[in-house]
């Protein structure tokens, strides 16, 4: 093959991937550079009920990249949000960075968006997603052009830092681990809806799911993608249309999942009051701004049941899980109802 021809190869690669798809066995934590690239971390302590998540929504403008940052706390009720004028995500590996306000790598996290909203956490002991030949989006991990990918990479592991949380400063060492990420071509779908769960009888248990409006041009449809690392470390994932479908029923305050292959069927079924819930954002990347998003509750219930040829293999039940429901008309209706926008997106300083 002549030299033009692998240039050639290597543009068209180049150009399939930089549409937010990743070839089978592709790995799809290098940044792809498309709208949106966000990156989630969520820690949990069962045995006191505490949760800390951070997130970075590193979002691309016509003149160049922002960010979307956020760090959030249960049961404080804490929630600090930043739109950060610089965003980078690593091309090689994964990375998020905002400036000095946000450095995650895979092996830990900082986070800086004030005196009183700080996180400075390793990871030991971590639990990858395995490598298969799709990850967690499934086989429309390999469409072109989609508007939202999704892809679970730790599936657990300890945390050893520390939180500060409003006035509290909390010790995360030994609390579980959690992260993935999610990137598409236009930011957020119009509607989608989320979950994850640690803090099982079973610590080394591990559920997620992400489901919403899929399109790619006159492409439109609903999928749900649902994975459970069981104990022993087996990872089942359902959510291919045709050979694993999984339904959901989804409100503010329940969500019911039913997904089945030839083998497994697995349900899950997650409640949590709108009183106790977190109003995020979510980033209009050409726009530069962040606009109320998704309702998330961040210590709700989760049950899981699992079966395997018709038998019951297992079940759990976390009650230090997160469950969101997105779409911007409804999280703006959710503030109306509570009367206290500011509270909900909070605009911090940015370094």
């Amino acid at each position: 093959m002549g030299s033009s021809a692998v240039s050639a190869v290597r543009r068209a690669r180049h150009a399939y991937r930089a549409s937010g798809a990743d070839r089978p066995w592709g790995d799809p934590l290098p940044a792809h550079d498309v709208a949106m690239e966000g990156y989630f971390w969520r820690f949990t302590d069962p045995g006191t009920g505490r949760v800390v998540i951070a997130l970075n929504g590193v979002n691309r403008a016509a003149d160049g990249h922002w960010a979307t940052l956020g760090l959030a706390a249960h049961p404080h009720g804490f929630l600090r949000t930043v739109v950060h004028p610089n965003g980078h995500a690593s091309s090689t590996g994964l990375g998020a960075f905002a400036g000095d306000s946000f450095h995650g790598m895979s092996e830990g996290l900082r986070v800086d968006l004030g005196t009183d909203a700080r996180l400075d956490v390793t990871v030991t002991h971590p639990t990858p997603w395995p490598r298969r030949a799709v990850g967690g989006s499934s086989v429309f991990q390999a469409v072109p052009g989609l508007n939202q990918y999704w892809h679970p990479w730790l599936l657990g592991g300890a945390a050893h830092g520390r939180a500060v949380v409003g006035d509290q400063t909390w010790d995360l060492d030994g609390w579980a681990v959690y992260a993935e990420k999610n990137w598409g071509k236009g930011g957020f779908p119009e509607s989608w809806w989320w979950g994850q769960a640690q803090g099982f009888a079973d610590p080394s248990v591990c559920v997620a799911f992400a489901g919403g409006d899929v399109t790619a041009g006159p492409l439109r449809t609903t999928v749900t993608a649902l994975v459970v690392l069981l104990p022993g470390g087996r990872l089942l994932r359902l959510g291919d249309p045709v050979v694993s479908p999984v339904r959901a029923e989804v409100t503010d305050e329940r969500w019911l999942l039913r997904g089945r292959s030839a083998r497994w069927r697995v349900e899950v079924e997650g409640t949590g009051s709108l009183d106790h819930a977190h109003v995020l954002p979510v980033p209009l990347p050409a726009e530069r701004r962040n606009v109320p998003g998704a309702i998330e509750h961040l210590g709700a219930t989760m049950r899981v049941r699992v079966w395997r040829l018709g038998r019951l293999v297992w079940e759990g039940e976390s009650h230090v899980a997160a469950l969101e429901h997105g779409g911007i008309d409804r999280a703006r209706a959710e503030i109306e109802r509570r009367g206290h926008g500011p509270h909900v997106v909070d605009a911090a300083p940015h370094r």
